[in-house]
C-alpha cells in the first residue's frame, strides 16, 4: 500500500465516502450521509484524543504532533472505539450497534479504495466489546393499537367537522378577514384529518408522503400523483423507484373534502402543504419580488389576508411540502389533544411509524403474512420476521388446545 495513502488524515476520506453513500444529484442526500457524518465526525473527535475518558488522549503516539491517519488505524483502535460506544454513556444496545456499523461501513469503503490493507473494524477482537444486539431498531416498535387509532382519527374527524361547519355557517356580512380566519381554521383541520388517516390506513412510510430535507427526490406527494376515483397515489418507494400505494375507502372522503374546501390552483400543489407562517411569510414575499412587486405593494397584498398560505392559493406560490419531522410534531400535538393513552419506553404520542406498523398488524391477522407483505410493500420474509409475535401466539394457541385436547383424554 503506498506511504501516502497510509499518511492520509482520517476525516480527509470523509467527504468522498458520504458522496458514495449519499442520495441526489452528486450524493449530497439522504438519511443515510447525515447519520453517517455525524458519526464519522464524532470518531474522528475520539481518534484525536477529544472525546472519551478524562485520561484518553487518542490514537497518536504521545510524542507525535499530528492529526490521526490512517497509519494509526489497526485493529486495536476498533477495539477501543467499540469499549468507548459500550461505556457508561447510556446508550441501548441496539443504538451502540447501529453507530459502530457506521464506522464499519466506512472501514471497508477505506478498504476497497486502498486507505486500508484490512478491514479491521469487522474482526472478531475489534467487535468482542459490543454488546448483543438485540434485534431491534431504536423507535421502531409503536404500532397503533385500534383503540388509538380509533380515539385518534375520530378526534381528527369531530375537530375537521367542526371547522368546516363554523366556516360554511357564517353570515353573509361576516368581516373579510374573519371569514379568511374560519378557512384557514377548517383548512388547517382538515389537513390533519387527511394525513392522520393516511397514516392509519394506508401503511405508506412517512418519508415516503411527505418531503425530506435530505433527500431532493422526496418532495411530498402532489395532488397530481393521487387518484381518488381510483383509490392509489403514486410514491417515491423506500427501494428508489416510484410505485402505486393503496387508498383504501376510509381516506378517500378526508382527502376529497380537504381538496374540495383547498381547491389547489394546480395540479402540482404537495397534497400536505406546511402551514408554517415564517416559512409561507418569507416564500410569498420572495415570489412577488420576483414578479416585479415593490416591498410596499407586498406589504399592502398581505395585509389583505388573513394568513399568507391564502395568499399563495390565490397567487399560486406552491409551498413546499411538510417535512417527516413536521408531521412528528403534528401527531404529538393531535395525540395529546385527543388524551390518547400510550404506554410506550420511547414515544409519549402516536408516532408516523406507529401507523404502519399497527395496520400491517391487522393485515398479518386478517389474511395472512402473503397479502400484508404486498400492501406494505415488504417481502414476506421480512414481514414474517418483523410480526413473528403474531405467528408465536398463534402457535402458542394451537398448543394450548393440544394440551387441553390430551387433558380430556386422559
Amino acid at each position: 500500500m503506498p506511504d501516502r495513502a497510509l499518511s492520509t488524515p482520517l476525516d480527509d476520506s470523509f467527504e468522498r465516502y458520504l458522496q458514495d453513500k449519499g442520495k441526489g444529484r452528486g450524493g449530497d442526500g439522504g438519511n443515510y450521509r447525515r447519520n453517517a457524518a455525524r458519526e464519522l465526525e464524532r470518531f474522528a473527535e475520539w481518534a484525536a484524543g477529544d472525546r472519551g475518558a478524562d485520561d484518553w488522549t487518542g490514537i497518536v503516539p504521545d510524542d507525535v504532533d499530528r492529526e490521526p491517519t490512517f497509519n494509526d488505524l489497526e485493529e486495536r483502535v476498533f477495539r477501543e472505539y467499540a469499549r468507548h460506544l459500550g461505556g457508561d454513556r447510556g446508550l441501548k444496545q441496539n443504538t451502540v450497534q447501529t453507530y459502530y456499523r457506521y464506522i464499519s461501513a466506512w472501514c471497508g469503503w477505506c478498504v476497497n479504495e486502498g486507505y486500508l490493507e484490512a478491514h479491521y473494524a469487522q474482526r472478531a477482537s475489534a467487535m468482542a466489546p459490543l454488546p448483543e444486539d438485540d434485534g431491534r431498531k431504536p423507535g421502531d416498535q409503536q404500532a397503533w393499537t385500534s383503540e388509538q387509532r380509533h380515539a385518534l382519527t375520530r378526534h381528527v374527524d369531530e375537530q375537521a367537522r367542526e371547522a368546516i361547519e363554523a366556516y360554511t355557517t357564517l353570515p353573509e356580512d361576516t368581516d373579510p378577514l374573519d371569514k379568511q380566519r374560519a378557512r384557514y381554521g377548517a383548512l388547517k383541520a382538515t389537513r390533519d384529518r387527511a394525513l392522520v388517516f393516511v397514516l392509519a390506513y394506508t401503511a405508506v412510510r412517512v418519508g415516503e408522503l411527505l418531503r425530506d430535507p435530505n433527500d431532493p427526490r422526496r418532495r411530498g406527494v402532489r395532488w397530481e400523483d393521487l387518484s381518488l376515483d381510483d383509490g392509489s397515489m403514486d410514491v417515491y418507494r423506500k427501494k428508489q423507484q416510484w410505485d402505486a400505494a393503496s387508498l383504501p375507502d376510509p381516506v378517500i372522503s378526508p382527502l376529497r373534502s380537504y381538496r374540495q374546501l383547498m381547491d389547489p390552483p394546480t395540479e402540482r400543489w404537495p397534497v400536505f402543504s406546511t402551514f408554517d407562517q415564517r416559512t409561507l411569510a418569507e416564500l410569498v414575499r420572495e415570489e412577488l419580488a420576483e414578479r416585479g412587486e415593490r416591498p410596499e405593494a407586498i406589504a399592502e397584498r398581505r395585509a389583505e389576508y388573513a394568513r399568507d398560505l391564502l395568499l399563495a392559493l390565490d397567487e399560486d406560490i406552491r409551498p413546499p411540502s411538510i417535512t417527516t419531522d413536521g408531521a412528528r410534531s403534528i401527531l404529538q400535538r393531535l395525540s395529546e389533544a385527543a388524551e390518547i393513552d400510550i404506554a410506550h419506553p420511547k414515544h409519549d404520542y402516536l408516532a408516523p411509524h406507529g401507523g404502519r406498523r399497527g395496520m400491517g398488524e391487522v393485515l398479518v391477522r386478517a389474511f395472512g403474512y402473503t397479502v400484508a407483505a404486498r400492501y406494505l410493500d415488504n417481502s414476506e420474509e421480512m414481514v414474517r420476521e418483523r410480526y413473528s409475535h403474531i405467528e408465536a401466539g398463534e402457535l402458542g394457541d394451537v398448543a394450548t388446545e393440544a394440551l387441553e385436547e390430551i387433558d380430556t383424554l386422559t
